[in-house]
């Protein structure tokens, strides 16, 4: 009788382990108390963006944006990270929020820096990249912001045919 209790309860909490295990392993920098609000090293194809599901395949277009909690949340595009903050009823200005730039290959504060329009690999194709350093044609966060909250990005197919227009009107 308790060989056979412990063949029933033996496996299910082996598979209750394992199942606890796999859901902890990558929360871990999530969980973390970002006291110095400084961007998180993290690895691809180990966290999801909380707004599309998809993995952080690297740091390209990724954001990192720390709220008053001190917790960090990791987003795979910066209008993912856009429609969370109005989802959730973050106000910018309570965020830290830190892009990966294109340009200079590092986190930079998102709120400073420029934003192309029609990045074509960004993760959800919304056309923002943050970028260091400033290029005609490309706007700040908060205009950035407000494109993206107006539906006025790659997205939509009568924003992406003016954009595409205006960038072949440039050559």
């Amino acid at each position: 009788m308790i060989k056979k209790a412990i063949l029933v309860i033996l496996p299910i909490i082996v598979l209750a382990g394992f199942v606890y295990y796999k859901m902890t392993q990558n929360r871990s920098i999530l969980d973390a108390n970002n006291k110095d609000k400084v961007p998180l090293k993290f690895k691809a194809n180990k966290i999801q963006c909380p707004v599309c599901k998809m993995y952080l395949g690297g740091k390209a277009f990724t954001m990192q944006l720390i709220t008053k909690d001190n917790k960090t949340h990791l987003f795979d595009d910066p209008g993912c990270a856009i429609l969370w903050m109005k989802k959730n009823k973050i106000n910018k200005e309570d965020a830290v929020i830190w892009a990966y730039s294109i340009d200079t290959k590092k986190y930079i504060n998102a709120k400073k820096a420029h934003y192309s329009i029609y990045d074509f690999e960004d993760p959800m194709h919304y056309g923002f990249g943050a970028y260091e350093k400033n290029k005609k044609g490309f706007i700040d966060f908060n205009e950035m912001r407000l494109r993206m909250l107006r539906g006025e990005n790659m997205t939509n197919p009568k924003i992406r045919k003016k954009i595409l227009l205006q960038e072949k009107d440039k050559k």
